[in-house]
């Protein structure tokens, strides 16, 4: 439960509000209370033939003859102390008449409490039985529309708080995952956060919402009856509650059940979310290759396993309803049972106990027992609190274990700004492997000065984009360092490092918005003149001024609404616009034709000129525009030179461009 109260703290940031809930709660609970009240009333007007007034004259009538032979009775037992002989009896007279002494005080207030009535209250009803039956009903029901209204303000301060709570702690998880690296967001998995985000947070909510809102204003409007209750009989109320304990420890149990089986069913859920988000991104697969059966059945299997689980919950929360509402009707049958002999024997005890103070009426039993009725539901409604608590606690371990996770990468405290880029890029012998028994880069030994531009070669798997994923500190060497200007990537600040970085991928990204939204990501604040100067270098501007809404264009998800070609050369503009002092292009030209290619290389030819520029490519044409070209093999850097050079004593470079030419001439 540690995870759950941390939520619970920071809800608590809120605290003017619940307390303000907590405040309307109570009245609420009071007005509760206060309409039960109104039974004995109407039993009295129901059963008799006297109205109110003279019943309750009739009663101060009563209790004034009562207190009057208690009196008696104490002049008498002092009589009887001053005739007694021993020290024992005298003592023994005292203490009766110390009885009678209490039962006197309990008679002059209940005649007070009686002329209150008297003065407040009955003098106000009609004298007719039915008009007052009439007016008695009616305050009930304007009790109950003011507790509505106080119980709306409670719900509306509770759902406040708890989707505030919500808000802060979304935005919380949100930031720390930003913060992750590559590595630890790869295990974490997009569908996996994406299930945390969404469905954990709502069950978290919920429990949130019980917390503040049942669990306060329920057993308020129990401790209400409660209270009321004790005043007709205590004793009574007594036996009622005895259950309570018995009920408690069921509950405990019916909540540990609950917490595994949540984290089971938020387990379920994560995978669909897995299942939904591979089929949807890759939708033409499925459909190009006729899987839409299988896929089909994946998802099938997988509902079906959630439904098995979330049985498994609901079946729980059942349970716990019935249990508790037989054990609250049986204390209350156990209560009534007793009561219902007094009533019928006129006695106030039962083998020797005693449980009223007076004999009770039937009207007095009648009040009784729809207090105790009144206990048993709020009772009831709780019974559904400990389970959804439960599956909050359950729900709140996922969210915070996402909250808590933190980067493989090292970030020094305080770490000083990398100085800007003007001197050299140095991979000192790095040796590299998403998993450590398995080196992808192995020794890697390379110095590029500034303002040279590096072409990366090698046969698939050999560790080209992973090489340059090192260089913006998407993942850190296991050995090794890497060096700008002398500075050791790991002691600077990453956000000093990256924004002296751009980079163009093989698969482009782009977001949901605008082309001129795409763009602008790479340098927030940017002017619109900078925007399409940057499109025109990137050659974007041609089938942007054709486009009907021009720069104002929505790219769709992930820039499906434009081809390839388009969407890597809004990337590329995004790039340009960055101004870095380090480009990676990885694949840049990918999806680009001949023509558009020749203008990308002629712009990159300018724009290269005072940066650090590292390609990754298979393509000849675009070896052209580098300085040198590094030549991996096996994860190892098999020779460093010009095109030329490198068909002279590279046996790997030499494969690569035969099998380039081959790839062109067919």
């Amino acid at each position: 439960m540690k995870p759950f109260f941390r939520s619970v703290r920071l809800a608590w940031q809120f605290r003017g509000r619940l307390l303000l809930s907590l405040g309307t709660a109570i009245v609420a609970a009071v007005l509760w209370s206060v309409i039960f009240l109104a039974v004995h009333p109407c039993m009295k007007i129901l059963s008799g033939v006297r109205s109110l007034a003279d019943s309750v004259e009739a009663d101060i009538e009563q209790v004034e003859k009562q207190a009057a032979s208690h009196r008696a009775k104490i002049d008498k037992l002092k009589q009887e102390r001053d005739a007694a002989l021993t020290s024992a009896t005298r003592d023994d007279i005292d203490n009766r008449i110390s009885q009678f002494h209490w039962k006197v005080r309990h008679d002059d207030l209940m005649i007070w409490r009686l002329r209150l009535l008297q003065r407040f209250y009955i003098r106000c009803l009609p004298e007719d039985r039915f008009k007052t039956l009439v007016v008695l009903l009616a305050g009930v029901l304007s009790i109950i529309a003011i507790k509505g209204v106080f119980e709306f303000a409670q719900e509306s301060l509770v759902g406040s708080v708890t989707n505030l709570t919500l808000y802060r702690l979304r935005n919380q998880f949100f930031r720390n995952v930003l913060r992750l690296d590559l590595q630890s967001f790869y295990q974490a998995g997009s569908h996996d956060l994406t299930a945390r985000f969404t469905n954990d947070a709502e069950t978290l909510a919920a429990g949130l919402k019980t917390l503040f809102g049942k669990v306060v204003a329920e057993p308020l409007k129990a401790l209400g009856c409660i209270v009321i209750a004790c005043t007709v009989s205590w004793q009574l109320t007594l036996l009622f509650l005895v259950l309570v304990p018995l009920g408690v420890l069921v509950m405990g149990r019916v909540g540990r059940l609950m917490k595994r089986a949540s984290k089971r069913v938020l387990e379920r859920m994560s995978n669909i979310f897995k299942l939904l988000q591979e089929t949807f991104h890759g939708i033409r697969i499925v459909k190009a290759f006729t899987q839409e059966a299988f896929v089909r059945r994946q998802f099938l299997k997988a509902t079906r396993e959630y439904y098995r689980r979330a049985m498994r919950v609901i079946q729980i929360e059942a349970l716990a309803g019935p249990v508790i509402e037989i054990m609250g009707i049986a204390g209350v049958m156990i209560s009534v049972l007793i009561g219902a002999y007094l009533v019928l024997s006129g006695q106030t005890d039962i083998w020797g106990i005693r449980l009223t103070r007076y004999p009770l009426d039937h009207e007095t039993l009648v009040l009784h027992y729809t207090l105790l009725a009144a206990i048993a539901d709020p009772i009831r409604k709780l019974s559904s609190v400990y389970t959804k608590l439960q599956a909050a606690a359950a729900a709140a371990e996922r969210i915070f274990a996402g909250i808590d996770r933190r980067p493989a990468l090292a970030r020094l405290a305080g770490a000083d700004r990398l100085p800007t880029h003007e001197k050299e890029i140095a991979f000192r012998q790095v040796t590299f492997g998403y998993e450590a028994d398995r080196p992808i880069l192995q020794e890697i030994e390379l110095t590029v000065p500034f303002g040279q531009v590096v072409a990366v070669v090698g046969p698939n798997g050999s560790g080209k984009t992973t090489l340059l994923n090192l260089l913006p500190r998407f993942f850190d060497p296991q050995q090794g360092s890497i060096l700008i200007d002398g500075v050791d990537l790991r002691s600077g600040s990453l956000r000093s490092l990256r924004r002296q970085i751009a980079m163009v991928t093989q698969d482009t990204v782009l977001f949901d918005d605008t082309i001129h939204a795409n763009i602008a990501f790479g340098l927030k604040h940017a002017t619109r003149e900078q925007i399409e100067a940057a499109a025109k270098k990137a050659y974007a501007h041609e089938f942007i001024d054709k486009l009907p809404h021009g720069f104002e264009t929505n790219t769709g998800e992930l820039g499906r609404a434009l081809s390839g070609g388009e969407r890597q050369r809004i990337a590329l503009a995004r790039a340009i616009l960055r101004d870095p002092r380090i480009l990676i292009l990885d694949e840049f030209t990918s999806q680009i034709d001949a023509d558009s290619e020749a203008k990308i290389h002629q712009a990159l030819v300018e724009f290269m000129r005072g940066r650090t520029t590292f390609v990754i490519t298979h393509r000849l044409n675009s070896l052209e525009i580098s300085d040198r070209i590094v030549v991996l093999e096996g994860g190892r850097i098999d020779s460093v030179g010009k095109h030329h050079e490198l068909l002279a004593k590279s046996a790997v470079y030499r494969r690569l461009t035969e099998a380039f030419s081959m790839r062109a001439a067919a």
